[in-house]
């Protein structure tokens, strides 16, 4: 069943100063509104549709405000949560928008497409007093409240900009890493250009994430925000093609430049079939129809794939978007192929669960041995293996083992491939001085610096796929480093 609306009025909310922590932790963890899995399986809207205040204020009121808040050790970018919900549970929200934004610059879009379930809430003391991780308190859907709060108040501010020095930062990429640096630098007087590639400005939060789960609004109105500090903004700029890095430090007159280009080159399982018309990697499929919109099919002019039955293998949040994306794109009937259990599955457990409520079918413990096609050369099936579970591998995760002799076949027109990306070799091939590791990810210090005097790197070019808030965390290191190397050139 969907999770339904909190009705206010069947209970009266306690004064906070008369709570216990046996009260609080008696309050029930409060239900996310979301939109009726038929309806929203035709539409792209989004479907978490946030806490109403009543919902808010108990969800807070849950928080024990332990001392040794150990949540905060659980968040990327070290907000202070007891902080922000105490002003929630006493109306304060302006309060708690103010001690989220000291940290984190992109609270509307953390609330809502962060992990907080495996970071911040994993050691939520009420979590563990109930011995229940789903029943610790919604760190992230209070973050989303009060963001949401603000932006629909029309009380958004950008930061101050201090005095002009002068001084000349390039940030490649758009992304959450990019957006911090641009803002944490900008603060200081420096003077900031933002290089995108696409022709949209955002990140894999514009081309990656759907529309149902981060309504593109939400970016925009932070890339405005960007704009009235005085950052400047080029499209259609692909670093290595349209420029070198090496062009921007000395042709340009960039004192400091800043990688934040994400890991955008696909991986592809290399089996037998992939070739064929109705193979796309999640990042062609996702960025059809969500950077060009090709959902809408009445106005969109890029084309996009019309599929049936459709195979979707992966288990990662880009997966489900996948999928999901697929059910609402009209395919009849979608699988879901990860050759480990639900347990093991690295997406959202949210995510899983409305991805079942909109019909995935999800296939544990088996994955493609080869994809087959008619002679047309077009997707007609895919033949898979069935896998059992050994021992742990280097991850942590029981290693999956094939089942011999256990093939079997579905039939598919459509086979998306949502295993994970490498980073673009394009930046390495143009500057082979810049020091990278095996995956090609670019090799950084702790301050985010990289092997060549004043380029430093952050995000997914780094870390590989990450989240969202890791990425903002290295950008707000990166942007500290790259104030101190500034005020000491001369």
């Amino acid at each position: 069943m969907p999770e339904q609306e909190y009705n206010p009025t069947s209970v009266t909310i306690p004064d906070p100063k008369q709570l216990k922590p046996k009260d609080r932790l008696a309050i029930p963890p409060q239900p996310m509104p979301s939109q009726d899995p038929l309806v929203r399986r035709k539409n792209m809207s989004e479907v978490a549709l946030g806490y109403s205040p009543e919902q808010a204020r108990l969800e807070a009121l849950r928080c024990l405000q332990c001392k040794t808040a150990p949540c905060v050790t659980g968040c990327p970018v070290q907000i202070d949560i007891p902080g922000f919900i105490a002003a929630i549970a006493n109306e304060d929200y302006k309060k708690a928008i103010g001690i989220i934004k000291t940290n984190s610059l992109l609270p509307a879009v953390c609330g809502r497409v962060c992990p907080q379930e495996t970071q911040c809430q994993a050691p939520c003391t009420v979590g563990k007093s109930l011995k229940d991780v789903d029943k610790a308190v919604s760190i992230g859907r209070l973050e989303r409240f009060v963001a949401d709060w603000e932006r629909n108040n029309g009380l958004s501010a950008a930061p101050e900009v201090k005095k002009e020095t002068g001084k000349k930062v390039a940030v490649l990429g758009s992304g959450p890493a990019s957006i911090t640096v641009a803002a944490d630098v900008r603060r200081e007087g420096h003077a900031v250009t933002i290089f995108e590639a696409f022709h949209k400005t955002g990140g894999v939060m514009v081309y990656g994430i759907p529309e149902f789960r981060l309504p593109k609004k939400i970016v925009q109105a932070e890339i405005d925000g960007l704009k009235s500090m005085g950052v400047e903004i080029k499209t259609n700029f692909v670093i290595g093609r349209t420029r070198t890095l090496s062009d921007l430090l000395t042709k340009d007159g960039y004192d400091a430049v800043f990688i934040g280009t994400g890991a955008g080159l696909p991986k592809f399982m290399n089996i037998e079939g992939e070739d064929l018309v109705g193979v796309f990697s999640a990042n062609e499929y996702l960025t059809r129809s969500n950077l060009m919109r090709a959902y809408d099919f009445e106005q969109a002019h890029t084309p996009i794939y019309p599929s049936v039955k459709v195979a979707v293998l992966g288990g990662g949040n880009v997966a489900m978007d996948a999928a999901r994306t697929a059910v609402r794109l009209g395919a009849k009937e979608v699988y879901l192929i990860y050759r480990r259990t639900e347990v093991e599955m690295p997406a959202r457990v949210e995510e899983v669960h409305h991805a079942k409520e909109e019909g995935v079918i999800f296939h544990f413990l088996e994955n493609a041995k080869r994809i087959l096609g008619n002679e047309e050369g077009r997707v007609k099936g895919i033949e898979c293996l069935r896998y059992e579970l050994g021992e742990p591998d280097e991850s942590g995760r029981r290693r999956p083992v094939v089942i011999k002799g256990s093939e079997f076949t579905i039939d598919v027109d459509t086979v998306i491939v949502a295993i994970g990306n490498d980073s673009n070799p394009l930046i390495k091939q143009t500057t082979p001085q810049l020091e990278t590791n095996k995956w090609g990810n670019i090799v950084v210090d702790e301050n985010c610096k990289t092997s060549l005097e004043g380029v430093y790197a952050g995000g997914d070019i780094v870390l590989g796929a990450a989240t969202v808030i890791l990425a903002m965390g290295q950008g707000r290191t990166a942007a500290h480093a790259i104030n101190q190397y500034l005020s000491s050139k001369k």
